[in-house]
């Protein structure tokens, strides 16, 4: 199967238009009919269904997203790794749920590019679930979570604790905590339950943010209150921008390093771990 198949199917699955998709990708509309109509007789299924105004994805559509995009994935590590054997680098693949990458992770690559020279990172985002598969199947080299996994082939530690304060942009705000704005962050089940619990009376949250760094940019835009990790608020809360409310409770995350125990990559994952607390190497 060539994978231009797979990148065809994908824009149109998140298009739902074959002109849209054919201009996204700079090919004819024709070309992309032709390449789906392709997939389908290679799979045997129809994955679109043309029968009404709209074009809608069949429940096999729906099924082959997941594998596309795997598939795509793993097609594009294999590009990378077999591209830097001939530079002497070794690949180190990291995964990560999409919150922890602003947490501890960004300065995190910036050590290992200062320190590990050898090394080529090839980053990724994924679901809890997923990276733990992942791990298991070798595709990712190192996953970052916050929930650690009980699995007896991984390798857990433990890289940081990381403290969210509760920030407000309202200056003038008293001692009884306005939740009107709040905006909740996904730092994992664990958090989300103690939030419930600490402001069961509070209306519902305003919004939903999947990533730190997304609430942080529309607080200080829009304004409002959530909890964020102190490293990040810092100087926001230095320059008179947002406000830490003391007297809220603060929750403690903490972010787990996990790996395969037997993985060929292990002394180099584990001088790569080492790189963790933040401090300046």
């Amino acid at each position: 199967m060539k994978f231009e198949l797979l990148t065809t199917f994908l824009e149109v699955s998140r298009t739902l238009h074959f002109r849209i998709a054919s201009e996204n990708l700079f090919i004819t509309q024709s070309a992309v009919s032709a390449r789906i109509k392709l997939l389908e007789d290679e799979l045997g299924v129809l994955l679109f269904d043309r029968s009404h105004k709209h074009l809608k994805l069949t429940r096999e559509g729906h099924r082959l997203i997941k594998h596309a995009n795997e598939l795509l994935f793993v097609w594009q590590k294999t590009k990378h790794d077999v591209g830097i054997a001939e530079h002497d680098a070794q690949q180190l693949a990291i995964g990560s749920m999409n919150s922890i990458w602003d947490i501890v992770l960004q300065g995190w690559l910036q050590k290992i590019h200062r320190n590990l020279d050898s090394v080529s990172l090839f980053t990724s985002t994924y679901s809890p679930v997923e990276l733990r598969k992942n791990v298991i199947n070798r595709t990712v080299d190192i996953a970052f979570l916050f929930e650690p996994p009980f699995v007896e082939d991984l390798v857990t530690e433990k890289v940081a604790t990381v403290p969210l304060h509760l920030v407000t942009t309202e200056k003038e705000y008293n001692d009884e905590l306005n939740l009107d704005h709040y905006i909740m962050v996904d730092y994992g089940e664990s958090v989300n339950t103690m939030h419930m619990r600490e402001f069961q009376d509070a209306p519902p949250a305003k919004h939903f943010m999947s990533q730190p760094r997304l609430a942080l940019n529309y607080l200080l835009q829009a304004g409002g209150c959530a909890h964020l990790p102190r490293q990040m608020t810092f100087e926001h809360v230095e320059a008179g921008h947002l406000y830490v409310l003391e007297n809220a409770p603060v929750y403690q995350r903490e972010i787990f390093a996990v790996y395969l125990a037997k993985s060929q990559k292990t002394e180099l994952i584990k001088q790569a771990i080492a790189l963790f607390p933040n401090l300046p190497v």
